[in-house]
């Protein structure tokens, strides 16, 4: 008996003091997920790569907003939605004691402003997200009329595109047409 004391003894502690000692995680943990929402653009990236569709990401046109929610209770913590952002908005933590009391504690969320069109006056960007757009077009070398022409292109809402792009059969006439860089012949009916 003394020597199975003695061998106990030697071995020493074969558990961790938790929860009355911090448990330390490795470095690579992946824990609760933590959105820093001045540097998230409100992409939606996230939440199309999330299996569990713990992340959401709704439009509120007649609020102007965009809300972007988390809901702890689906997420799986497989680290997609960190993976595939951007702007490295949304990082998971080493964080593990998730246990609440109230249901509502398990979900977080964030809003972010949307740009109105130029035309419709219609909100359909986040304004973040526009201009994360610009500052990369005139990051990869696009300035003066060009970068003006796209801004201006990006500031409208895809209806209103769509309606400045249409051709519309009753007023073309035969000949060479220019859309763009591309060149568009119209034949006539005969």
């Amino acid at each position: 008996m003394f020597k199975l004391f003695k061998t106990v003894l030697k071995t020493g502690n074969a558990t961790e003091k938790y929860p009355f000692a911090p448990f330390e995680v490795q470095t690579d943990f992946r824990g609760k997920p933590e959105l820093d929402a001045s540097q998230c653009i409100s992409c939606g990236a996230c939440t199309r790569a999330c299996p569990a569709n713990a992340l959401i990401m709704e439009t509120d046109a007649n609020k102007g907003v965009r809300r972007w929610e988390l809901s702890l209770a689906r997420c799986i913590y497989c680290g997609r939605c960190e993976e595939v952002c951007p702007t490295h908005a949304i990082e998971l933590s080493e964080k593990f004691e998730l246990a609440v009391t109230n249901k509502a504690d398990l979900y977080e969320s964030a809003e972010f402003e949307l740009a109105e069109c130029s035309l419709c006056e219609r909100p359909f960007v986040a304004k973040k997200l526009l201009n994360y757009v610009v500052d990369s077009l005139e990051n990869s070398g696009l300035t003066g009329e060009a970068l003006i022409m796209r801004r201006r292109q990006l500031e409208t809402c895809p209806e209103c595109r769509r309606k400045a792009n249409m051709l519309d059969g009753i007023n073309l006439t035969p000949g060479r047409h220019f859309a763009g860089e591309n060149e568009v012949r119209v034949e006539e009916d005969v």
